[in-house]
């Protein structure tokens, strides 16, 4: 009997340590005036352990090194001491949800951040957080399938953009995701370096210096997100194999979207639309006040005024190649799209190039043939007919001419633009289309942009 009860209880022990700790997992509430610091109560908290925070303001600098949740109601802040990172998460699967973090350091060569989230976090998860005024707001640094939802990012409103940090970096973060996150103020709103496999969805961006700034991110996707008054939408830089979808740029500066050593990627259904705007934005640089709709503009500005039209080019395709533009809006631009180094193997086809000033600038002595199996895009000043009514026009579209050339290499020539001299080459050039220099030549124009009448909304 002694025997078989031994064995009965080495058979519980047996099943007691199968049992993962997880099923132990506790809840624990916390206030301001606990005798215990919350980094004490982590501390001692257990895998799969859920911490509450009362409202009220906990000190910060705290380390979360076990997968456990910790969640605040309204209300609560962790308040850093102007060193290091506020929350740093090193545990995989830990969860910080609903807190208010501030007080971040601001070393940048420190990766000073209201929430750090180290290499051995995979696949952490932070969301619902406000984080307000820190160096960086999220880092994910090597963070393997971590996940940033629906913050509310504000990071630094002052000073040089340069010496802020951005809203979310993301490093070596295979598989990360950055959904739903309302990011303002600071340098870039998600910058990205050496990653893969990433999803940046349904963001929202403004008074940013670039929206989205990819650099050596390769297979990800960019999509449903919205750029507000920023100097460039969306940068995508040295990177391969993107889909970039469904994005709006809306009152950038600079330019909508840039695409710099950017290959084989998909873009497709994005809107870049232009609007006036204070002519200071260019004059202050990246400085701009914490009240300011946009950044560099004074609220109000506009009123009486000088204004120019940005973002100065809708899309600037720059040494990128074997890329497919197809089906996107790019609108009351300065430039529709400037196209220039090299660029080689790329599809342009049913874009809608509506109210830019110059629809494409192009400086080069190839031909280039914006159509494909019968499909060009949209242009809103060619006066092109369609007899037939087959929805294509009946005579290429040429948005350039030798004048367009000259200016562009000798901008002072403006001056003549109006002279007979420079009328009567135009007026050559129309009568016989063998005199147009090299460039880009739509043979099968639209006469309607491909994607209806709300296409300008």
């Amino acid at each position: 009997m002694a025997f078989l009860a031994k064995i009965a209880l080495f058979g519980m022990a047996v099943a007691t340590t199968a049992v993962p700790a997880y099923v132990f997992a506790a809840e624990r509430h916390v206030t301001p005036d606990s005798d215990l610091s919350l980094q004490r109560v982590i501390d001692e908290a257990f895998a799969g352990d859920r911490i509450e925070l009362a409202p009220g303001t906990y000190r910060g600098r705290l380390v979360i090194d076990k997968p456990i949740v910790l969640e605040g109601q309204r209300g609560a802040i962790i308040l850093g001491d102007g060193k290091g990172s506020v929350v740093t998460v090193s545990a995989p699967d830990a969860t910080v949800r609903g807190l208010e973090i501030r007080g971040s350091g601001f070393e940048l060569s420190g990766l000073d951040s209201g929430i750090f989230v180290s290499q051995s976090a995979t696949g952490a998860v932070i969301e619902d957080n406000i984080i307000t005024g820190n160096l960086n707001g999220i880092y994910l640094h090597g963070a393997a399938g971590s996940i940033a939802l629906r913050n509310r990012i504000k990071g630094i409103a002052g000073g040089r953009m340069s010496e802020a940090g951005n809203g979310v970096s993301l490093w070596n973060a295979p598989g990360a995701k950055i959904i739903e996150n309302d990011i303002s103020f600071g340098k870039d709103g998600i910058s990205t370096n050496a990653s893969k496999r990433n999803l940046f969805k349904d963001n929202r961006f403004r008074d940013l210096r670039f929206a989205i700034h990819y650099m050596y991110t390769n297979d990800s996707e960019i999509t449903g997100n919205i750029s507000e008054g920023n100097l460039v939408g969306y940068a995508i830089m040295f990177s391969s194999r993107l889909t970039i979808t469904d994005n709006v740029s809306d009152g950038d500066r600079d330019h909508g979207l840039l695409l710099n050593f950017a290959n084989g990627s998909t873009i497709s259904r994005n809107k870049v639309i232009g609007r006036l705007q204070a002519s200071d934005r260019w004059v202050m640089g990246g400085a701009r006040s914490e009240t300011s709709d946009m950044p560099g503009i004074e609220a109000g500005s506009l009123g009486g005024e000088a204004t120019r039209l940005g973002p100065e080019k809708c899309v600037f395709i720059y040494n990128a190649n074997r890329n497919v533009l197809e089906d996107n809006l790019f609108e009351n631009c300065a430039v529709g799209i400037h196209f220039t180094a090299g660029s080689e193997g790329n599809e342009i086809v049913g874009n809608a190039f509506i109210g830019n000033r110059d629809q494409v600038k192009y400086v080069g002595s190839r031909y280039l043939d914006w159509s494909k199996n019968g499909r060009g895009n949209y242009w809103s000043d060619n006066p092109s007919f369609d007899l037939n009514g087959d929805g294509i026009g009946d005579s290429p579209y040429r948005p350039n001419d030798i004048v367009d050339t000259v200016l562009w290499t000798a901008p002072q020539a403006k001056i003549l633009t109006t002279s007979p001299a420079v009328q009567i080459i135009r007026w050559a050039q129309a009568q016989f289309p063998s005199l147009l220099p090299g460039g880009v030549i739509d043979s099968k124009p639209l006469m309607a942009p491909p994607f209806g009448k709300d296409a300008t909304k």
